[in-house]
């Protein structure tokens, strides 16, 4: 016992919220051990004592009942895995035996509350938090069926970090579950601290610009999503759902647009898709349309282009870059800054900026509302990755539409088509319109 003890105490040492207190429970001499920084002790101890003692059990009761609340531990690593999850650890004097129980700990994660990063008109308001027992709590109460099955794993071998995977028996391909937890399996010693860690251990391709997966906050995507027969991962610490394989419809597609009429949810859904192709193809087609192809434009409006650019000094490609970067800037500055001057900041440096470069002949006038209307576009994209991912593609319209005029604006199409086409998640085409049926083709 008192070289198990000092093993302990050798191997928390360094750690001063690591905490060791002897007590004696009717006659029972036990020590008490943990971590400050997640049990609170006090509340800890007074039910402890509560469940023991105020019952008037004999000795071999309070073992016995000791030995029934939580579980026994003799290998030092187990120990130390134990300390680190937060459990309280009893050691008692006349066993060899450390005996792992689950404290009153202190409240370290916030309560469940509506998304901060997407915004739902009409559905459940509720969002996933970083807890993931928590999370996979709300998508059942989101999903009330005994078809949901979820299978833990613990990843990593210095950090032990918690994956979840779910899915609904009977709608998800089994051999597309089989597939992703053979990758899963076969990895569990490697750490996963981020999503990039993620893709690695999944054996996806870590260099693609399109994300593999569609990242959601919402229980209501994730929970319909399962049901078309798609995989959920859910990664401790973490406040989202990464729902496997990633398609393209997860750009414009939301199941919440279900809970609007028919034709509205279409109407929505074609705004979309619009919305991309203007995000895309607007700045190449600019800069095609009046520095290399003005023959295509009708007469009137070219010359009005040429008045409007007269006295700027750079070339049309050089000038939307020069604006689409400062647009970088601005959208990157309002996610950093705090909520409360964000947007005032922004807005105001957007407008300031915008005329300031049209008054000192920097810019042409269209440009701006080109460019405001391709900026805008972009943030109807559902998901901040996707529309990350058409803010990059946009420069290989531009840079080639400055080179070939219109021919390199379809050529840039083609070439990100081709790109996405290319694309397979476990075998799943990224254009694919039938998961069942890609599915069945793994293996």
């Amino acid at each position: 016992m008192s070289s198990l003890l000092s093993e302990i105490e050798a191997t928390f040492k360094a750690n001063d919220d690591f905490f060791l207190l002897p007590q004696n429970i009717q006659g029972i001499d036990i020590v008490l051990m943990g971590l400050t920084s997640l049990i609170d002790i006090s509340k800890s101890i007074e039910a402890l004592e509560e469940k023991l003692v105020e019952k008037n059990l004999t000795k071999k009761e309070i073992l016995m009942q000791l030995n029934n609340s939580g579980e026994k531990k003799t290998n030092i690593e187990e120990i130390s895995s134990s300390v680190i999850e937060g459990k309280l650890l009893v050691l008692v004097k006349s066993k060899a035996t450390v005996i792992t129980l689950k404290p009153i700990g202190k409240k370290l994660s916030r309560s469940v509350e509506s998304s901060e990063n997407e915004q739902v008109l009409q559905g459940p308001l509720v969002a996933f938090t970083e807890e993931l027992d928590t999370s996979i709590g709300i998508l059942r109460k989101q999903l009330p069926t005994a078809n949901l099955l979820v299978k833990n794993y613990t990843m990593g071998r210095d950090i032990n970090r918690k994956l979840s995977l779910l899915y609904c028996k009977g709608k998800a391909s089994q051999k597309l579950i089989r597939a992703i937890m053979d990758k899963i399996e076969t990895s569990q010693d490697k750490e996963i601290n981020n999503i990039q860690d993620l893709i690695k251990v999944l054996g996806m391709r870590s260099h693609s610009v399109v994300a593999p997966f569609k990242i959601t906050e919402l229980p209501e995507e994730a929970a319909q999503s399962l049901l078309k027969g798609k995989v959920a991962l859910f990664l401790d610490n973490f406040p989202f759902a990464l729902i496997l394989p990633g398609v393209i419809w997860d750009l414009f597609i939301l199941e919440n647009d279900r809970n609007f009429t028919y034709p509205l949810m279409l109407a929505i859904r074609l705004l979309r898709i619009v919305a991309i192709i203007v995000s895309l193809i607007v700045p190449g087609l600019y800069v095609a349309l009046v520095a290399v192809n003005p023959e295509v434009l009708r007469i009137e409006l070219a010359l009005s282009i040429a008045q409007s650019r007269e006295g700027i000094p750079y070339p049309a490609f050089v000038e939307m870059l020069f604006m689409l970067i400062i647009m970088e800037f601005i959208i990157e500055g309002s996610i950093r800054l705090p909520k409360s001057i964000g947007p005032t900041i922004t807005m105001v440096g957007g407008i300031i900026i915008g005329q300031a470069v049209v008054e000192a002949k920097l810019v042409s006038n269209i440009l701006i509302i080109f460019l405001a209307a391709a900026t805008i576009a972009n943030s109807t994209i559902i998901g901040f990755q996707n529309a990350a991912s058409i803010r990059l593609f946009k420069y290989i319209i531009l840079i080639l539409a400055a080179i070939y005029g219109v021919l390199g604006v379809l050529a840039g199409i083609f070439l990100i088509g081709a790109h996405l086409a290319s694309i397979q998640v476990f075998g799943i085409s990224y254009l694919s319109n039938n998961l069942k049926k890609e599915g069945a083709k793994i293996g």
